[in-house]
């Protein structure tokens, strides 16, 4: 048995034993362990299924004070909250968002969506999101304000919004970003669709961009089958966002007048009931995932060539998916391979953004560290542990 080998076993023997299994281990499976069931038998017996019913409100007052916000707006799913987000903080057709290269494929199809173009700076090693550092040098080197606005010198067009994402749970550097998004006159807006539960200098990701963007996909920290919610302190904000969100028709008893393009991305009242069980249990499900996260860290300091990935500093992580790091590519994809064919999920980051068809052609910095991470970074399972 190689020296590799042996580590791999040692990791894969680990897990099946923290999680007390020898059947497949998937990547993060939802966990239903309260009113579940009892609120969607009391929702099928309301008839109230579809987008109206008491658990939308529920679940949009609940899951504003479990974020620390004053709104929140519950859509079908993260990429819906993710497109609203950017147009409620007004991006506009042609206009650039800078988001990082390191994501999920829906922070550039939201982008997209709005006929937007992205525009992509490197990523931290220490967050995973996007570097505070490499998005001053970015603005530094190719932005200019003109009449209060910021316009990039190498396209000549408006640069409206910035769009970071709290990678796998860690936050970025929120006020740092913050801050450089003000100097230049950027909207900031976060992608917050992995972290809920997360916090950067004791406040819950997605209270600082103007608006953000939650999801809770099936195999995210808290999950209602799908869904998403779109959070901001902007009381405007918030009415335009729900508005958009209901076919932007005006509010009549009977009447039907809609008086823009909307978009039924309302949340099903099926859906929130399964969301309001699930955020019953928030604080227990983050307390087990960070007993995971531990056992990970404590186990892993002592196997040579594996680096677990800890929360950054002034941040609190929900460790939605927990990340290790390899030391070169081939040592990661011989883990994958080994690790799956022996029962255990385990998955690369993303490819990279600025590599897929639809973005190659979008303006890129340079972004050692992306590929850095893109190249070693593989996901553990991370469920709650029952």
């Amino acid at each position: 048995m190689s020296r590799n080998t042996k580590t791999f076993k040692a990791v894969v023997d680990f897990i099946k034993e923290w999680y007390s299994t020898d059947d497949f281990l998937p990547l993060h499976a939802p966990v239903f362990n309260g009113n579940e069931k009892k609120y969607l038998n009391e929702c099928i017996d309301s008839t109230f299924v579809s987008s109206v019913g008491k658990f939308v409100t529920e679940a949009e007052e609940q899951f504003a004070k479990a974020v620390g916000a004053k709104y929140a707006v519950a859509v079908v799913n993260g990429t819906c909250a993710l497109h609203l987000a950017l147009r409620v903080a007004g991006v506009q057709k042609n206009e650039e968002v800078i988001t990082q290269p390191l994501t999920f494929v829906a922070t550039c199809n939201a982008i997209s969506y709005l006929n937007a173009i992205p525009v992509f700076v490197d990523v931290s090693k220490e967050t995973l999101g996007l570097s505070e550092v490499a998005l001053k040098d970015f603005l530094e080197s190719h932005a200019e304000l003109r009449d209060g606005a910021c316009y990039n010198k190498t396209s000549g067009r408006k640069i409206s919004a910035c769009l970071p994402m709290h990678t796998f749970g860690h936050s970025v550097k929120l006020d740092e970003i913050k801050k450089i998004c003000d100097k230049y006159k950027i909207t900031l807006v976060e992608d917050a669709a992995e972290s809920v539960g997360s916090y950067y200098k004791g406040k819950h990701t997605g209270n600082v961009g103007v608006v953000s963007a939650f999801s809770f996909n099936g195999n995210k920290t808290i999950t209602c089958g799908g869904g998403g919610m779109i959070v901001t302190n902007d009381e405007k904000l918030a009415k335009y966002a729900k508005h958009l969100s209901t076919v932007a028709k005006t509010a009549h008893p009977y009447e039907f007048f809609h008086d823009e393009i909307g978009y039924n991305y309302r949340m099903p009242n099926i859906n929130a009931a399964l969301l309001v069980a699930q955020l019953e249990q928030l604080d227990s499900v983050l307390e087990n995932k960070r007993q995971t996260a531990e056992a990970y860290k404590n186990f892993l300091a002592n196997i040579e060539g594996v680096e677990f990935i800890t929360e950054p500093k002034d941040c609190q992580s929900n460790y939605w998916l927990n990340a290790i790091q390899f030391s070169d590519k081939e040592t990661r994809d011989e883990f994958l391979k080994y690790s799956n064919s022996n029962g255990v999920m385990t998955r690369p980051a993303w490819t990279l953004m600025n590599e897929l068809p639809a973005f190659k052609d979008c303006q890129a910095g340079d972004m050692p560290n992306s590929i850095f991470l893109a190249e070693r970074l593989v996901n553990i399972p991370s469920s709650v542990r029952n």
